[in-house]
């Protein structure tokens, strides 16, 4: 008996399209074939030949509550880590998607990390490894230093993304 490796990651949403324009826009994955399963929603992935799906996103149906919308925030879940390369190239992104990010340092290790929210609030964690990187490591300044355990996600300052928005 083995695990393998994460799967995906199942994501509820209320704005199907802000949420597949910050996967695709703002951290560059690219939506892949979902099947019909009866209810909006979308699958992403990484943008690589063969890469599957990482995020299954539902808008509607089971992603419903009691009170007929998706909760916000990842509950019980902190957050969300992604693999990544580029680190100033994504921090200049969330800025000009006016997005709010925190930057962080792991201590004793080469490893950077950018902290961001989706719509739906699931805090995301983007690491990086420092050596491999160019430019300043991550400012550890009051305000921008990720501190764990504590939200900066504001819903009604998060800005609109999506096509007609």
């Amino acid at each position: 008996m083995v695990i393998n490796g994460l799967f995906h990651v199942a994501i509820k949403t209320n704005d199907l399209e802000a949420t597949c324009a910050f996967y695709c826009s703002v951290l560059g994955l690219r939506q892949v074939h979902r099947p019909d399963f009866g209810y909006p929603g979308a699958w992403i992935a990484c943008p690589m030949p063969g890469g599957q799906a990482i995020m299954h996103i539902y808008a509607g149906g089971p992603a419903l509550g009691a009170e007929g919308k998706a909760a916000l925030g990842s509950g019980a879940i902190d957050h969300v880590s992604l693999s990544c390369s580029g680190y100033h190239e994504f921090r200049e992104r969330f800025a000009r998607h006016g997005l709010d990010y925190r930057e962080f340092l792991v201590p004793g290790t080469t490893l950077w990390q950018l902290f961001v929210y989706d719509p739906s609030g699931v805090q995301l964690e983007l690491t990086f490894e420092g050596a491999a990187e160019s430019g300043p490591p991550p400012d550890m300044s009051p305000g921008r230093a990720y501190v764990a355990g504590s939200s900066f996600f504001v819903p009604d300052q998060y800005p609109k993304l999506g096509a007609d928005r």
